[in-house]
């Protein structure tokens, strides 16, 4: 039994050792050949790298955002240069003698052997006048890409662009090569991997004359390029337009979301820029401009900024007041301009409740309010962390997540800040009493409040804002994104009482000449934000209708003197214009207001970033 067991494991040897010993040989000629014949056909052989149409751009309706057009970019591998006229070939390709020379100083630099792009993005005529002289160019040849179009000249901060990838890309992801383009900024960049596709090679046989005679090994070793994914984007086109075309002439942002999914339907943000700025050869120089220009157009306001939301955060005060079980029934004085330690903006009834309170938006009230959600908890610094991390949980002072890779998070004040500055335990509500009405340190993006009305729209929950709705795959199938939902119960009778005072708000309170529309009911809350260095900045939040909301909005206008002055007019505008579809001609006056108000002639300081 033993000799028989010893058999079996000889045999079986053997046989292990003649697979191995087949496979070392396969390996050897399908591979090693194959290598052997790249290596000495290497004077004759090119690596064609075939990039795919990146994936187009839609808007929600099916309206296209971004498309391709083919350019061509001329490479060279220095090593098969040869002397060449090179007046005549810059008068072709129409670019100075210097760049072309210090071009080809750059890319023997980088390898004598790997070719390297010379002159970028030519026009398909001049690709044509060039393909015919190239014989005359050794070591040249033209390699086809496509560059990104805009049928229509908007949302440039949120599409974003496309540019060359750095050497920091290429050596965090070994898809890149030099000379490969990759998503700089917005859309374009967070989904940079739906949207490249995936490159192909072909290896090619090129003669004498630098002309391509065939592939090589009948094209057994090339790859397919796949065609970039589409992407369905959350924005309305043309409303996205409108917004823009509102906040012409002014330093500032909209944000508008549907609350129920979370999809921003406006993310403008003003000054705005042509996004073809950044296409074609002149793109290196037109950055330049954008970036010296003391407005900062490429700066997105919208989710970078950080702002004091001034009398906006009302809200959120009072939804914290009302989950500490406190504003439900209380009533505070107000004197008015003579209330102290903080003065209301104007006399009204008193005393009130907080219904009353958002629709006057009485500082008075929301101080008070303020010191007893802090004096709640046995010490200040107890009461300011639980106040904190009520604001953290409806996406205040964080990033709130989706798809916007720039977000900034905002600022909102911690226990050790104010230690630092007044000592421990030497503050309390009263010294930190700016936080109550939105301003001191707290700071908040416009996303954030856009976000916060939809949390209220809501009555209860917000998903995190995003731009893409769903990626159209090869098959032609779409797969639709999901984001995070985040609920806050506080009750919806809480809820309520808030959306009762911002309709109040819109009807007969602070808004009530600038934001009212006959045929849908507004909830809003404006905001005058105090501004050391100018006049104060308008803010105003909304959504509508006040029943199964469809838009939520936030508009912030640095310098814009007074909420209802500007923020509540484009708000209102916006919301009558995506639910009825027009202006109604007794409100044509606002829009025509808007379109003509030019804040940025008359600003004598550097904006804010």
């Amino acid at each position: 039994m033993d000799i028989y067991s010893k058999r079996k494991y000889l045999i079986i040897s053997l046989f292990s050792i003649t697979a191995l010993i087949i496979i070392i040989r396969l390996f050897s000629i399908q591979v090693m050949d194959v290598s052997y014949k790249i290596s000495a056909a290497s004077n004759v052989l090119r690596r064609v790298v075939n990039f795919p149409a990146r994936g187009l751009i839609y808007d929600r309706n099916g309206k296209l955002l971004v498309y391709n057009q083919a350019a061509y970019d001329v490479l060279i591998i220095p090593r098969e240069m040869k002397a060449f006229d090179t007046l005549a070939f810059c008068r072709i390709v129409g670019v100075e003698k210097e760049e072309l020379v210090s071009e080809i100083k750059k890319a023997r630099i980088y390898s004598k052997y790997k070719p390297s792009a010379v002159i970028k993005q030519l026009s398909a005529q001049t690709y044509a006048i060039l393909q015919e002289q190239l014989f005359k160019y050794p070591g040249f040849f033209i390699q086809a890409r496509t560059l990104r179009q805009y049928p229509s000249k908007i949302a440039a901060h949120v599409l974003g662009y496309v540019g060359e990838v750095d050497q920091k890309g290429i050596d965090n992801n070994s898809y890149y090569e030099s000379g490969d383009y990759i998503g700089k900024s917005g859309i374009e960049k967070s989904y940079e991997a739906e949207l490249r596709g995936v490159k192909g090679i072909s290896y090619m046989m090129v003669d004498v004359h630098n002309m391509i005679k065939g592939s090589f090994e009948q094209g057994r070793l090339d790859t397919t390029a796949a065609i970039g994914k589409n992407l369905i984007s959350t924005l309305n086109a043309d409303l996205q337009s409108y917004g823009e075309r509102l906040l012409s002439g002014k330093v500032g942002s909209i944000v508008a979301i549907e609350p129920a999914t979370g999809e921003i339907l406006v993310l403008a943000s003003s000054p705005t820029f042509d996004p073809g700025l950044f296409v074609g050869r002149e793109r290196s120089k037109n950055y330049k401009t954008l970036d010296n220009d003391p407005f900062k157009p490429m700066l997105n306001r919208a989710i970078t900024s950080s702002y004091p939301p001034g009398s906006t955060f009302k809200l959120a005060n009072a939804l914290i007041g009302l989950e500490e079980d406190i504003l439900q029934t209380a009533r505070y004085y107000c004197s008015g301009p003579a209330s102290s330690p903080i003065k209301c903006t104007h006399n009204h009834e008193s005393p009130l409740g907080l219904i009353s309170a958002i629709r006057e938006s009485c500082n008075a009230y929301f101080y008070q309010a303020f010191k007893a959600e802090i004096n709640h908890y046995p010490t200040s610094a107890e009461g300011l962390e639980t106040f904190r991390n009520y604001l953290l949980e409806m996406g205040i002072g964080k990033r709130i997540g989706g798809d916007l890779y720039s977000e900034t998070s905002g600022s909102i004040p911690t226990v050790s800040y104010y230690d630092r500055y007044f000592g421990s335990g030497k503050w309390n509500a009263l010294t930190i009493r700016s936080l109550s009405i939105g301003q001191g340190e707290l700071l908040l993006t416009p996303l954030q409040l856009s976000n916060m009305v939809s949390l209220i729209a809501n009555r209860g929950y917000y998903i995190a804002p995003h731009l893409v709705r769903s990626i159209q795959n090869y098959d032609g199938t779409q797969r639709v994104l999901q984001f995070d939902k985040r609920t806050i119960d506080a009750g919806l009778g809480n809820y309520e009482m808030i959306v009762q005072g911002m309709e109040q708000v819109v009807e007969s309170g602070t808004a009530r000449g600038s934001a009212k529309i006959d045929s849908v009911i507004i909830c809003g809350k404006t905001g005058t934000v105090q501004n050391p260095h100018g006049e104060a900045h308008s803010a105003f939040v909304a959504f509508a209708p006040k029943i199964n909301p469809k838009i939520a909005i936030a508009v912030y206008i640095e310098n814009g003197v007074w909420g209802a002055r500007y923020a509540a007019p484009i708000a209102s505008l916006i919301i009558e214009k995506y639910l009825n579809g027009k202006i109604s001609p007794k409100r044509l006056f606002f829009e025509d207001a808007m379109y003509k108000s030019d804040l940025i002639s008359t600003m004598q300081i550097k904006p804010e970033d």
